[in-house]
């Protein structure tokens, strides 16, 4: 079979499968939004937190599945991640297989790339077509992360006694030099300011705080408008929208948007996990949602393409 067949029948079926998880999911988000509201809400949208296969655990597609079927959306531009190894390289391979919508990768600072690690941010930097842009902090090796889940096991610190580590500093020079996005990670609030600080003063030009309310980082509405303050977008992502506490996430992610400001914040989906919907439907399911917690479109629109598009350096 030709590649073409084989790319043809590989998005039928991701057809297939989307249309079922988009039905499972507006049927059941708060609003009972149709079909239509999703696809006129992800016309354009930028996900810029998307888990997919090749991974070490259960996901519910890989990355050229995850490509088409934002495509497919009418999405513009999706981010790769994989918490323990780069995504630059393959998404290369993406962008050659799935033209029309814009794909980019990033390294995660965690133990299976060495931890805080520059020699492997600089190498992502020189990886075919350069389309690595985000490096995350450690997120499941974070210190934070171990401690706060309780797991006796090694970790990688950021920070030692309110100061950020010197390989730290390194890193986001690098991310200064290279215009990549520093992310902050599963860090705690108070690193993710001391992330946040530095890099405003080495002159990063694109900072985000990685899904801020979520756990374990749990920032509080005056830490994130310091952290807008200094120059970062502040992420909130939709997980699962037909979970049993969605509503009521929902609602606390809008409440505290409106006293940071949407000009400062960013959706994205943070789904590709077996047994949740598929990244593009639930990310559209989560953007409507967010209409029905009383924002405007223009809103949306802001938070979910305009701002995402800025943190990439996207006209």
């Amino acid at each position: 079979m030709s590649t073409g067949g084989r790319v043809s029948k590989r998005l039928a079926r991701v057809a297939v499968v989307a249309a079922v998880g988009l039905v499972a999911t507006t049927a059941q988000v708060r609003g009972g939004q149709g079909a239509a509201d999703v696809a006129t809400a992800l016309t354009g949208a930028i996900d810029i937190h998307v888990h997919s296969l090749p991974d070490d655990r259960p996901r519910s597609l890989d990355m050229i599945d995850a490509a088409m079927q934002a495509r497919e959306h009418g999405m513009r531009a999706i981010v790769l991640k994989n918490h323990y190894e780069s995504s630059a390289g393959p998404v290369y391979l993406v962008r050659k297989l799935v033209p029309g919508i814009d794909v980019f990768g990033g390294i995660d600072l965690n133990l299976t790339v060495g931890g805080i690690n520059p020699a492997a941010v600089e190498h992502m930097t020189r990886v075919t077509g350069g389309w690595g842009r985000l490096v995350w902090m450690p997120t499941f090796d974070s210190e934070n992360q171990v401690r706060y889940s309780k797991e006796n096991r090694p970790f990688v610190s950021v920070s030692r006694d309110g100061e950020l580590l010197p390989p730290v500093k390194e890193v986001i020079s690098l991310i200064a030099t290279h215009n990549l996005v520093l992310a902050t990670g599963h860090s705690t609030a108070e690193e993710g300011l001391l992330l946040l600080r530095e890099g405003r003063r080495q002159g990063v030009q694109h900072m985000v705080v990685t899904h801020a309310m979520n756990e374990p980082i749990l920032m509080t509405v005056p830490q994130m408008q310091e952290a807008a303050r200094l120059g970062a977008f502040i992420e909130f992502v939709g997980s699962s929208p037909v979970a049993a506490d969605a509503a009521d996430r929902y609602a606390r992610f809008a409440d505290a948007i409106r006293q940071v400001g949407p000009e400062f914040c960013i959706l994205s989906s943070d789904l590709g996990q077996m047994g949740n919907p598929l990244p593009a439907d639930g990310f559209g399911a989560f953007l409507v949602a967010m209409r029905g917690n009383g924002f405007s479109e223009r809103d949306v629109d802001l938070m979910s393409k305009q701002n995402p598009a800025r943190l990439l350096g996207l006209p």
